[in-house]
């Protein structure tokens, strides 16, 4: 699989169907595979950061999901092929797992929302097997508990169910800090970091509209509905300056 690096973190250079493909190869095999899904945010707190950067860089695929990242790899003449996100993936994996009868298990979340995102994702796709779900509000690794007993109980709770797929919705760097922690003790074929996917799918929050995604726009819908989002947002010029005026960022 071919890839790139920015800030000497892996973003591998892949389409969604691509991708797609990918994840089916995962799933008929038997060790857990990892899925990160970084976007410009992200590469740019991985940079400072090498602990998170060399847990994302031991992902089994990792997709680059944001738009700064594609414009950043064409300025550098290492194009990425296309923004692969942790949204349409995630949508991908469903469709997948609904023509194969895949069973799923939701982590995520504020209280109720797997369990909505859970019930849409029946109606939606009735041959996935939804085997559970849990909120993301619980104390474990990815928040400096290692084996509290919440999350011990969680581990035993999916690995009961021996889920083919996870979704993993705790928010960076939760969700990439988690996965990593518990990776070896997880029985399951996938496990995704997809952040608000499950909000989505809950029906809790929307995603911006056609037009801004097409766009890359989708980090402007979301700032004209949180203004408060304006530092995060901030990373994304800073992150374009650094590819315009600094050496050997993009390999």
């Amino acid at each position: 699989m071919d890839s790139i690096k920015i800030f000497n973190l892996r973003v591998d250079n892949i389409t969604l169907d691509e991708a797609a493909a990918i994840v089916e190869k995962f799933l008929m095999e038997d060790k857990l595979k990892t899925i990160y899904t970084p976007n410009t945010e992200i590469v740019m707190a991985a940079k400072d950061d090498r602990d998170i950067r060399d847990i994302i860089n031991a992902g089994d695929l990792v997709t680059p999901d944001g738009i700064g990242l594609i414009y950043g790899s064409k300025i550098k003449k290492k194009p990425l092929k296309e923004r692969v996100t942790g949204f349409d993936l995630s949508i991908k994996i469903l469709e997948i797992a609904n023509e194969k009868g895949y069973s799923l298990f939701l982590l995520g979340g504020k209280d109720g929302v797997a369990k909505a995102a859970g019930e849409n994702i029946i109606k939606k796709y009735p041959n996935i097997e939804l085997v559970g779900y849990h909120h993301g509000y619980f104390k474990g690794s990815h928040i400096g508990h290692n084996n509290h007993e919440e999350e011990l109980s969680i581990i035993h709770r999916i690995n009961e169910v021996k889920p083919d797929i996870i979704f993993a919705g705790l928010g960076f760097p939760k969700q990439e800090i988690w996965i990593d922690a518990n990776k070896n003790r997880l029985k399951g074929k996938v496990i995704i970091g997809n952040g608000g996917t499950m909000d989505i799918l809950s029906g809790n929050a929307k995603r911006a509209p056609e037009v801004f995604q097409k766009l890359g726009l989708e980090w402007l819908y979301r700032l004209i509905k949180e203004p408060s989002r304006i530092k995060r947002q901030m990373v994304i010029p800073k992150f374009m300056l650094y590819i315009l005026f600094s050496k050997n960022v993009v390999d």
